[in-house]
């Protein structure tokens, strides 16, 4: 290992060690927090770079970034900050760099959840970025596919309205734009809510 990387490293990981040892000795963990974020200027690499960590075993979610860090995308990745060389790592060998790294040691950077809920009457409404889905709590049929630019938005709202939460295809089963991404956020968060009752 080069010279100057395994001083970085071993920084690194010193600092690591120390806070564990606080921690651990019970002393308040003042400012740390145990979540980064990683702050993209395009969608297309939040969903790359998401993807790319769970397929290498990092716990990682997409949210909406704290107001300090917008980009002109709106999501950025949340993951385990004693992780991060590692996950740096693995964007790296990717090709994916960045623009930010910051630490959510503060309750300004809190990440902000990336769904909205809506409940009138019977249905349910649950928006992911700009895609929203829609469905009758009676018998948990979609009922409404909505927004987004995409030209595949019909086509999804087609293929997945009149089926039932439980036997609908998931949006990214039908296509790979930004659209049926966020889509999939919201179809997740959707089964996830009705799981819970």
């Amino acid at each position: 290992m080069p010279e100057k990387q395994h001083s970085w490293f071993a920084r690194l990981s010193g600092g690591l060690r120390r806070a564990l040892r606080a921690r651990s000795a019970g002393k308040p963990k003042a400012d740390l927090s145990d979540r980064g974020l990683l702050v993209f200027a395009h969608t297309g690499e939040v969903i790359q770079a998401e993807r790319l960590l769970r397929e290498a075993g990092f716990a990682v979610e997409v949210k909406g970034p704290p107001p300090q860090l917008r980009t002109g995308c709106d999501m950025v990745v949340v993951f385990p900050l004693l992780s991060q060389a590692a996950v740096l790592e693995r964007l790296r060998q990717s090709g994916i760099t960045p623009e930010q790294v910051v630490s959510a040691h503060d309750v300004l950077l809190e990440p902000v959840s990336l769904f909205q809920t809506r409940r009138l009457d019977r249905w349910l409404m649950v928006r992911a970025a700009n895609m929203k889905i829609t469905i009758d709590t009676t018998d948990e049929r979609i009922v409404n596919i909505s927004g987004g630019g995409c030209p595949d938005v019909p086509w999804l709202a087609q293929s997945l309205c009149g089926l039932r939460l439980s036997e609908a295809p998931e949006p990214l089963s039908l296509g790979r734009t930004l659209c049926c991404y966020s889509l999939q956020k919201a179809f997740e968060e959707l089964r996830r809510q009705r799981a819970c009752g």
